[in-house]
C-alpha cells in the first residue's frame, strides 16, 4: 500500500504543509516506514514464541511460560508534522500483535488524511482497519472510545485531555509528546561536526519535528565560533530556500505567528538574532537566538519550529541543572567523545531518548524502544517494544505430576507448620 503510493503521499503532504520538499517525505517517512515493516516482518515470528519461565522450588515439577496474545481494539491518534509515519508506524506494532485498529489523522493535514482513508479503504476490511477524519469534536469522541489501547502522538497540553477522557474506560495509553530536548557540547567536541548534526536535526522539516534539538547548552566562549558554524551550514543547506523549495513551511499562520511573537520576546529582552541571507519568500527562515532570557517563551515551551536558541554555561554541572529545571524531555543530544563527559551527562539528566555524536539518529532504530518520560509521555514501541506494548503477556503455569502446595491446605496441621518455617526463612 504504501511503496505504491509514494508519490501520492508525497504531493499530498507537500499541499497540506503549502511546501514540504519529497526527499523529506521520503527519508523521513516513506524509507523509515517501509523499514519498520520489513523489521517486524523478518522477526515477528520469534517475538510470538511463548517464553519460559522460572519455577520456584516449592511448585517443582512444573511449567510456567508467558503467551503473548491481542488486546482487541488499538485506537491511533497520530499529529500533523509526520501524518504517515506516526499513523502507520504504530499500526504496524498494532497488526504484529494481531490487534484491529482505528486511526484519527490530524485535520490539519486534510488531504493526506483523505488519502490515507482511501489508501486503508482499498487495501484492508473495515473491521480490520478503520481511518476517521474530521475535526476536533471528532478526536474527542473518538479518545473517548473504550479502546483496549489507545496510542497519542501530540502535544502535552492535549496528551493530557485524551489520557483523561481514556480514563473513564480506564483504557491504558501510550502517549508520545515533547518538550524542551536538549543538545549539550562538551568542550572537547568539534564545533563543525556539531554544527552539521543540530542544523540536519534541528531544521529537518523547519523544527516541527517532536524530537528535534528544543536548544544547545555550549560552554562559555565557544558562543560566537558556534553561531558562526551553524549559520555557515545554513548558508550551504538551505541556500534561497523559499525560492528553491528544500526547505519546509510552517504548517498554519497560527503557528508562524506563535513563532514570530516569540522571537520578538526574546529580541526586545535583549537577545540576538541571526538568520541567513537566502530568500525565503513567505516561509519562517532558520533562526538563531543568542543569549535570551532564561524566563523567555523560547527557553520555557517547546519551540516546534525553525528557532534554535544558544544557552552558554561554565560547568556542566550548571548545564545539568539547567535541563532538571525544566520537564523530562522526549530527546537528548550529547556531543562528547570522552567516555567520562557521557556518562556524567546521561547520569545527571533524564530523558525518553538519547543520540550520542548526531540527532535524531535513535528513533530510527527499530530495535530501540521509543517513548518519553514524565511530561514527554509515557510507554513506548517500535518493533519487538512495540509488539510487546500492544499485547497482553498473559501468564500460564501448569502444575508436574505431583502437586505438593496442595498437601498445605486445610486442615492445617505439622507439615503445613514445617513448610512455613522453612519457606518464610
Amino acid at each position: 500500500m504504501v511503496d505504491g503510493n509514494r508519490d501520492a503521499i508525497a504531493r499530498a503532504i507537500d499541499a497540506d504543509f503549502g511546501g514540504r520538499p519529497w526527499q523529506e517525505t521520503e527519508l523521513l517517512e516513506i524509507v523509515p516506514l517501509l523499514g519498520a515493516i520489513r523489521n517486524t516482518s523478518r522477526h515477528l515470528r520469534r517475538w510470538m514464541h511463548d517464553e519460559r519461565r522460572d519455577v520456584a522450588l516449592p511448585f517443582q515439577p512444573g511449567s510456567a511460560w508467558v503467551r503473548h496474545e491481542p488486546l482487541g481494539v488499538i485506537g491511533i491518534i497520530s499529529p500533523w508534522n509526520y501524518p504517515l509515519f506516526l499513523s502507520l508506524g504504530p499500526l504496524v506494532d498494532a497488526l504484529a500483535a494481531g490487534n484491529r485498529a482505528m486511526i484519527k489523522p490530524s485535520e490539519l493535514t486534510p488531504r493526506f488524511s483523505e488519502l490515507l482513508k482511501r489508501m486503508v479503504s482499498d487495501h484492508f476490511d473495515a473491521d480490520l482497519i478503520a481511518v476517521e477524519t474530521g475535526g476536533v469534536e471528532v478526536a474527542q469522541a473518538f479518545s473517548a472510545l473504550p479502546f483496549d489501547h489507545l496510542i497519542f502522538t501530540g502535544s502535552t497540553s492535549v496528551g493530557r485531555k485524551v489520557m483523561q477522557a481514556a480514563a473513564s474506560n480506564l483504557t491504558p495509553v501510550t502517549l508520545e509528546l515533547g518538550g524542551k530536548s536538549p543538545a549539550v557540547l562538551a568542550p572537547d567536541y568539534s564545533l563543525d561536526k556539531a554544527a552539521r548534526s543540530i542544523v540536519l536535526g534541528k531544521f529537518t522539516n523547519a523544527g516541527q519535528t517532536c524530537i528535534a534539538p528544543d536548544y544547545v547548552l555550549i560552554p562559555a566562549g565557544q558562543t560566537d565560533a558556534f553561531a558562526h558554524k551553524i549559520m555557515s551550514r545554513l548558508e550551504t543547506a538551505y541556500p534561497a530556500a523559499g525560492s528553491e523549495g528544500g526547505y519546509s513551511n510552517i504548517i498554519t499562520t497560527g503557528h508562524r505567528t506563535r513563532l514570530t511573537e516569540a522571537v520578538e520576546e526574546a529580541r526586545n529582552a535583549g537577545a540576538t538574532i541571526l538568520r541567513p541571507s537566502g530568500d525565503y519568500g513567505t516561509k519562517f527562515p532558520p533562526t538563531l537566538v543568542v543569549n535570551a532570557p532564561e524566563e523567555c517563551l523560547l527557553l520555557r515551551d517547546e519551540i516546534f519550529g525553525p528557532v534554535l536558541p544558544i544557552v552558554t554555561y561554565e560547568t556542566l554541572e550548571e548545564a545539568l541543572s539547567f535541563i532538571s529545571r525544566r520537564a523530562r524531555p522526549l530527546s537528548m543530544y550529547v556531543f562528547t567523545n570522552n567516555r567520562r563527559t557521557a556518562k556524567t551527562i546521561l547520569d545527571g539528566a533524564i530523558s525518553g531518548g538519547v543520540t550520542l555524536n548526531g540527532t535524531l539518529l535513535h528513533v530510527a532504530q527499530d530495535d530501540l524502544p521509543f517513548g518519553g518520560v514524565g511530561a514527554s509521555g509515557m510507554g513506548a514501541y517500535h518493533g519487538r517494544h512495540g509488539f510487546r506494548r500492544m499485547s497482553h503477556a498473559r501468564s500460564i503455569f501448569k502444575p508436574g505430576f505431583l502437586n505438593a502446595f496442595e498437601f498445605l491446605g486445610p486442615p492445617f496441621g505439622k507439615l503445613a507448620d514445617i513448610a512455613i518455617r522453612i519457606l518464610g526463612r
